[in-house]
Formats: C-alpha cells, structure tokens, sequence
C-alpha cells in the first residue's frame, strides 16, 4: 500500500476519505513545500519543539526509516526551528521528509540536501528560547487543528498534507485509486471532444431538478457514477 501512495494526489485521498466516512485532517493551507514539486508520503513520527534540535536527535535515534518527522512549533513565525544539520541527519538515518509547524532556514542548502520539507515558510534566526519539555513531547504533535500521532500516516504534495489514520489506509488506498482513474478517464474523453456536461449528462440533472428543486447535482453524480466532488 505504500507503495501505491506513489500514483495517488492529497486530493485523491481526501476525497476517499470522504466517501468512505473517514475524517479529513488536512494540514492549514500555508504550509507548502520547499521546492516545487516535492512529495512525501510516510508514518507520522511526531515531535514537539521546545527551543532544541535534542528532540530531533533524539527522534532520529529510534528505527524510523521511512518516516515523516512531523515538528510542533506551534505554527510560531518569529524563529526557524529546522536546517540543513538536521535535515542531513534526518536523510542519513532513513527518514522520508520532514513536515514543521512552524520554520525553516537554511533554504539553499536544504534544496542542495533534497530531503522533502513543507513549512510555513522561513526565516533566518535560530531558537534563542528553552521551554519545558511536554510529557507528550515524542508522541503527538499539533500541525494547526489536527493532532499527529505514530498511528497515522501522513502524506504531502504541491495542494498541502493530509493525515490518514493507518489502520484504515487499505480502504483509503483502494477507493483513492478508483477516485484517480474515473478523473483520468474523464479529463481523457474530454480532450478528444466530449465534455463533462455531457458525459455526466447535465441536462438530465437540469430537467430533473427543475421538476425537484431540491434534487442537488451531488446526489445526480452519485447516481449516474460520475461523482468528482462529495
């Protein structure tokens, strides 16, 4: 299933979600990726910033290859929280990318190091603060309104990142790839001429709902499988 997370978009995935009941936890819309282009895709491993890179270090020490550091900075804009050391640390030991909550610095050489990173942007001072460390420090991590834990998988890409929870992602998968070949098969009848009005066929939804004003175009697409939004 990993695997396959390869040909599948955030969108396909929220819209499985969707379909399938499942909550959609999707990452606030300012957080992007450092380079255009970057895709992660991994088992959250999560960490709360206080003013160190220990925890990083720490996080790193664990069997976690293949894993997406997800760093709590409570979204804070005022300090960078992630450079290149850590990033070269967190590449040598395996890690898929890393997703912060908060900034980076650094930004040549972590575009030299190649390691996916998506944050809130940067900034070139360092921490110059030392917090209490949570009890929850390397379990659960805050990225906006969704909480992050090892029980989730998340993935990122050019429209943002979503967390799923692993123990449905078979599901989420499965129904995600039908999401992405009915799209393909559509968008490619379109480029050879006939359009979406008519492949869904609009003008039957028009008369219809002329005739049930509370009849919605959601439930038409439903009906005739050619659902693109829920």
């Amino acid at each position: 299933m990993f695997e396959r997370l390869s040909t599948l978009t955030t969108a396909h995935l929220a819209d499985a979600c969707i379909r399938l009941g499942v909550e959609v936890r999707c990452a606030p819309s300012g957080l992007r990726p450092l380079v255009s282009g970057m895709r992660v895709a991994g088992r959250a491993r999560p960490v709360r910033h206080v003013g160190s890179v220990d925890v990083f270090l720490e996080a790193i020490s664990e069997n976690c290859a293949g894993d997406v550091l997800v760093v709590d900075n409570g979204g804070r804009l005022d300090e960078s929280c992630v450079g290149d050391i850590v990033a070269l640390e967190l590449q040598q030991a395996g890690f898929a990318g890393v997703l912060i909550w908060g900034l980076h610095r650094d930004t040549a050489d972590l575009e030299q190091i190649g390691l996916p990173l998506f944050s809130l942007g940067a900034i070139p001072a360092g921490p110059r603060r030392l917090d209490p460390r949570p009890a929850d420090a390397m379990t659960a991590a805050r990225i906006g309104s969704v909480v992050a834990t090892t029980m989730d998988l998340v993935v990122a890409d050019e429209d943002g990142a979503i967390f799923l929870p692993l123990d449905r992602m078979t599901d989420i998968v499965l129904l995600a790839e039908k999401v992405r070949d009915r799209e393909r098969g559509q968008a490619a009848r379109m480029r050879e001429g006939e359009s979406f009005r008519a492949q869904v066929g609009f003008r039957g939804y028009l008369a219809r709902r002329a005739a049930e004003p509370d009849f919605s175009f959601r439930a038409h697409l439903r009906a005739v499988g050619g659902a693109v939004e829920e």
